[in-house]
């Protein structure tokens, strides 16, 4: 019975990880052959970016999803000390953000090939479930391959 447990907490506890490097995630989804989606958030202060987190991207639907079909990446963009980002991660946001986000808009969400071509984008919180949300996604992927 404690190997079930296990293996239960190891799943319910191990969503798929997100990647806060962009460039990094452009190699992956170029060898795994995925989309890439960029998040934009402001983790400690924004609360449509951690209503987002909490409904859509911690799902075990999404999460399920995209373990086989999408590389994860989150800029964030917290304000409280005890968040700081070090300096490189912080140019790397902001990078991100000259690039995908130039309005500065949170939470701001982008659906992309893995040579950068935005394919989606979701400005602020998507009033839908996480299968409408995927199924956003699905029909997407579909048509551009």
């Amino acid at each position: 019975m404690k190997i079930y447990s296990l293996i239960l907490f190891a799943f319910l506890f191990n969503p798929v990880s997100w990647k806060t490097n962009l460039n990094e995630a452009k190699v992956e989804a170029v060898k795994s052959n995925k989309l890439i989606l960029l998040n934009f958030s402001g983790s400690d202060w924004c609360l449509p970016c951690i209503q987002l987190k909490k409904t859509i991207f911690e799902s075990e639907t999404f999460n399920n999803y995209a373990e086989s079909n999408l590389v994860l990446v989150n800029a964030d963009f917290p304000r409280q000390n005890k968040h700081k980002l070090d300096p490189d991660q912080k140019k790397l946001n902001e990078s991100a953000a000259e690039k995908f986000d130039p309005e500065g808009k949170f939470p701001y969400t982008v659906l992309m090939d893995a040579d950068g071509k935005i394919l989606k984008k979701w400005d602020g919180l998507p009033d839908i479930s996480p299968d409408q949300f995927i199924d956003q996604i699905k029909q997407i992927a579909n048509a551009d391959r």
